[in-house]
């Protein structure tokens, strides 16, 4: 199918927790094992839910956010989605209007047709009004259909149909299902690599779908949910070679899986070579020039990191050659000398920044940031549930969009010799200039 006629629908809810993930993997998994290319999005700051996608699909699954990565940005993403996939599949974030940018934002910015999936586990009738209540609240937003997840019964299933004005708008029903329920925990949904079942859940979820009225169409029969992409930008130019002949070692494990692939993406443009290891694993670093380590959830495995005495040392030379490090959210956590767990538990960690970490039961913080970095701005995100007393010097502070930082306020850059810390989870593709210097100790 050409740019202009591939079909793009954007799945959403009227609020988290009903079902959005379960239904967007379905609809990739069902449509990639009949062959076709299915590129899957995900609307906002998120590393958890593109596991399931990536699973589902098959291919690399990015992230659109109107203001984190940018209209360009993902303008540009959908694009060369549409002149290579089959169907696109952009799975919302929150409720459909929730957020500034909201994910209604992204669908009448690119003409994604909204799918909202709403969990009708508790209601009749009523599905009927919500369903048009989210259709017509904003009436330029185009529209795709309504689907019912957690449905009792049949005889549920057609009361639910019944209460939808418009009988076109009705695309199926899926009945409350064990087994193809996602498993979650305290950031959100497990890391599918971690859910010994997980593609056996993903096939059971598209088998369900695929006796719904959506699960029956073809691309060819979605074509009035074709892309009409507005004219774009000009391609960005290639980033400068900033990073050539660096090498970055990346942390990815269990424990450090918070890791955008436009992230990846953008530090092989810049010229870097990745090397992966795990800290659970791995007692020695590899060769290289600067460390990254990401987000993800050391509270789980503080024990293990903790004990990894050797890769402590081997991280403690690394410093001592005055090489950089960029920590963020679990990343940094388990530089500090304790993490206290959910269940007042504390564990030793690696002691490379003075301080302790404390896990908490509510989030600490949550919502987009950005921080002024001398070498520019760079997005991102913040969401945690643990907070930090620690001494270290702090550089800066990041601030909400459009605001300058404040002493009280935001996340601390904390920083001690060549590391830089902070729970920011940076965007790297919004300044590449600014990445590149987190690896070349350029911007501190």
């Amino acid at each position: 199918m050409s740019a202009r006629s591939c079909p793009a629908i954007l799945i959403a809810a009227p609020a988290s927790g009903q079902g959005k993930t379960t239904v967007a993997s379905a609809l990739a998994r069902l449509h990639a094992r009949q062959g076709r290319t299915v590129r899957v999005f995900k609307c906002g700051p998120d590393f958890l839910d593109p596991y399931w996608h990536a699973l589902a699909s098959g291919q690399p699954v990015y992230q659109l956010d109107l203001w984190m990565t940018g209209a360009d940005d993902c303008h540009a993403r959908l694009a060369l989605a549409a002149r290579e996939a089959d169907l696109i599949i952009v799975e919302g974030v929150m409720g459909l209007f929730d957020g500034e940018p909201s994910a209604a934002d992204l669908a009448e910015r690119f003409g994604l047709h909204v799918l909202a999936v709403i969990d009708a586990g508790a209601m009749a009738g009523t599905f009927g009004a919500l369903a048009w209540g989210l259709q017509h609240y904003r009436p330029a937003m185009p529209w795709a259909g309504v689907l019912a997840n957690r449905v009792a019964s049949e005889g549920h299933a057609a009361m639910l149909k019944n209460s939808v004005r418009a009988p076109a708008d009705w695309l199926g029903a899926l009945m409350r299902d064990d087994a193809f329920t996602l498993p979650e925990r305290h950031l959100g949904l497990t890391v599918a690599s971690e859910v010994g079942d997980a593609l056996a859940r993903l096939d059971a979820a598209a088998d369900a779908l695929a006796a719904t009225p959506l699960g029956r169409m073809s691309p060819q029969d979605m074509a009035h949910w074709a892309l009409r992409l507005p004219d774009g930008p000009q391609p960005a130019a290639r980033p400068a070679q900033l990073l050539q002949g660096r090498t970055i070692a990346v942390a990815r494990d269990a424990a450090f899986c918070f890791i955008y692939q436009a992230n990846l993406d953008c530090l092989q443009e810049l010229g870097a070579e990745l090397v992966f290891f795990s800290p659970l694993q791995d007692s020695v670093l590899p060769a290289c020039d600067a460390l990254w380590l990401p987000g993800g959830y050391p509270e789980l495995h503080a024990h293990v990191l903790g004990a990894n005495h050797a890769l402590r040392d081997s991280l403690a030379q690394h410093l001592d050659n005055n090489k950089p490090v960029w920590a963020e959210c679990g990343g940094m956590m388990v530089l500090f000398e304790t993490l206290v767990d959910a269940d007042g538990q504390s564990h030793a960690q690696w002691a490379l920044l003075p301080g302790t970490v404390r896990m908490q039961k509510r989030l600490a913080a949550l919502g987009p940031h950005q921080l002024l970095m001398p070498a520019g701005l760079l997005r991102g995100h913040t969401f945690h549930y643990s907070t930090c007393d620690s001494t270290a010097a702090v550089r800066q502070r990041t601030a909400r969009p459009g605001q300058e930082p404040k002493p009280d306020a935001g996340e601390a850059l904390y920083y001690s010799g060549s590391v830089q810390a902070s729970y920011f989870h940076a965007w790297f593709p919004s300044n590449p200039v600014a990445t590149a210097a987190l690896f070349t100790g350029q911007g501190a």
